[in-house]
């Protein structure tokens, strides 16, 4: 089963530079995708051809912000949407599928934002995630999947010592980064891949995508228990329409 997490920066967009191409060409069982910035009202306007696809949608309140949405070709068995917390759900944040053998969920963790400005708003869905998180293990394993909006380590980011401090790379986000971790859940793409230095996201400015400064602040984390089922983990950069590109797993 290959399961992938997309940060497409506006489904509409992406949809414009190819989208549907590239569900073609990798065809994922699961899909997760974060930021698609359109509500229902909107999306009741649109023409989505995502063939073959189970849709799940979780959009903010706000038009044209966050929001994230799942595309399944596998039996699902229920569909929570959210965290049960409108301080979160509002901005469409987090959703769950629950499959035969794990619960999948996907998420956009919020950016903390110059001068971290919404730090505390982060520690607090940071801290309420990983509550339902452990809530959810204690019936079948976890994967969860999206844009944590953190580099956790230096390998993480090019320039790690230029970023010190900054929204993304400060001690108090790469502390609950680690607490995942601690947690007891894996980071998948670190456990395959060591050393390997490779990135998921890169700004817009100074042609950094080109250049290769980039992040790595889209994650696969999954139980410890199933992490013996993952077969491999992976990151497409080659793959455009987005500041982000898609990473993810393939389940044994």
């Amino acid at each position: 089963m290959k399961l992938l997490s997309w940060n497409v920066n506006g489904i509409r967009a992406c949809v414009r530079k190819g989208f549907t191409d590239f569900l073609s060409d990798y065809k994922p069982d699961v899909l997760g995708i974060q930021e698609i910035k359109i509500d229902d009202q909107s999306r009741a306007k649109e023409v989505f051809d995502f063939k073959d696809y189970q849709e799940y949608w979780h959009p903010a309140q706000k038009p044209g912000y966050s929001g994230t949405a799942i595309l399944t070709r596998e039996k699902t068995i229920k569909n929570i949407a959210g965290l049960g917390d409108l301080e979160f759900d509002k901005e469409g944040r987090v959703q769950t599928l629950e499959f035969d053998k794990f619960y999948f969920i996907n998420a956009y963790f919020p950016n903390a934002r110059p001068e971290l400005a919404r730090i505390d708003y982060k520690e607090k869905f940071n801290e309420k995630i990983l509550r339902f998180i452990k809530k959810l293990e204690k019936t079948k394993p976890v994967i969860i999947c999206g844009d944590f909006n953190v580099a956790i380590e230096e390998i993480d980011l090019a320039r790690p010592k230029e970023n010190i401090g900054n929204p993304g790379f400060s001690q108090e986000e790469r502390y609950w980064g680690r607490k995942f971790l601690d947690s007891g859940l894996v980071d998948t793409f670190r456990y395959f891949n060591k050393d390997k230095v490779q990135y998921s996201w890169w700004s817009h400015r100074m042609n950094a995508r080109a250049r290769n400064i980039g992040w790595r602040i889209d994650y696969f984390m999954v139980s410890a228990k199933i992490i013996k089922h993952v077969k491999k983990a992976f990151i497409l950069d080659n793959v455009q329409g987005s500041d982000h590109c898609p990473v993810g797993i393939e389940l044994k």
